[in-house]
């Protein structure tokens, strides 16, 4: 089977593909953030899609694209739990075996959503690449196809339908901010906006424990991470060793890369539901705290965050927002 193309005419042909599953999230304008950077912020609001995630957009995509052959047999993937939940998602729209396999970090309130919407998910070894190499076992006993979580042009192009919103919403977009894990979310949103605006600057933000697409853009080559636990633990794990994709559009695409302590990750979750009243996971939240705690220079007259997930474990963020 040939490499599907990763370009404009893909994330458009996504969005037709996935109109069916995945929301069209609002954008709205940040008074607080907006006052306090001195000029224009929005944030886009993808904790808002059904599964509290833009996985599903992505998960939608490279599922709706599978064979007849591949539906029958069914799929398997590794998550730490956002994309595990839009895969089990669609698989049970779509009436298909998912099979998510996750490391021992992963939070309880993330496996017991992805089991409700009736995948298996199987917990096997301390890190990503261990939950990883377990799926690929597992593809190969049981014929199952596997679903990379990000390094694949479906799930990229999936991904990129956010940029298509943004530029149709907001066509004077000047920057935008966006949590960079494994880089499907920055690749696909960066091709859509900077297509249609080369100059518009691109921000990843990442936790500063472990950020794997940091160090390999520093190093100019992909390297391996040391997996700690974050608040911001839908950003965890490795790019791959053999990544295809996002690593090279990553370089291509990223002008600038904040990481954000566990201090100011949390204090941004408490600021995001008590200031913009939305329930925002660690992950989720850092592109929020790279303006919130004032990383980010020369930001242009309008600025977009991406808010990418608000499956927060809700004790946890109960604990922060009342300190």
């Amino acid at each position: 089977m040939s490499t599907p193309a990763i370009d404009l005419r893909a994330i458009y042909l996504a969005r037709q593909t996935i109109a069916g599953l995945a929301r069209r999230t609002p954008l709205i304008h940040s008074a607080y953030l907006s006052e306090q950077c001195q000029t224009n912020v929005y944030l886009k609001l993808e904790n808002l899609q059904e599964t509290g995630a833009f996985k599903l957009r992505g998960a939608a995509n490279r599922l709706l694209n599978l064979s007849p052959a591949e539906r029958q047999r069914g799929v398997v993937t590794v998550s730490t739990g956002n994309h595990g939940r839009g895969v089990a998602f669609v698989a049970q729209k779509l009436g298909m075996r998912a099979v998510i396999c996750v490391p021992e970090l992963v939070l309880p309130h993330k496996v017991a959503a992805m089991r409700k919407l009736g995948a298996e998910v199987v917990i096997h070894g301390p890190t990503q690449d261990d939950a990883e190499l377990y799926a690929l076992q597992l593809a190969q006993s049981d014929g199952l196809t596997m679903v990379s979580p990000f390094d694949d042009p479906y799930i990229i192009a999936g991904q990129g339908t956010i940029g298509l919103e943004l530029l149709e919403d907001l066509p004077q977009i000047d920057t935008v901010i966006i949590p960079l894990s494994g880089g499907g979310l920055l690749a696909g949103i960066a091709l859509a906006l900077k297509t249609a605006r080369p100059d518009l600057r691109v921000i990843g933000a990442s936790q500063a424990l472990g950020p794997a697409m940091h160090l390999s853009l520093q190093a100019g080559k992909v390297v391996p991470v040391i997996e700690e636990k974050t608040l911001a633990d839908s950003l965890m794990g490795g790019i791959g060793l053999e990544n295809h994709f996002t690593f090279a559009l990553c370089q291509r695409f990223v002008d600038e890369v904040i990481l954000l302590s566990e201090a100011e990750i949390g204090a941004t979750m408490a600021f995001a539901l008590r200031q913009e009243h939305q329930v925002v996971e660690g992950g989720g939240a850092v592109g929020i705290g790279a303006l919130l705690h004032n990383k980010v220079a020369k930001l242009g007259r309008n600025v977009v965050v991406i808010v990418s997930g608000g499956n927060a474990d809700m004790p946890t963020l109960m604990r922060l927002t009342a300190h």
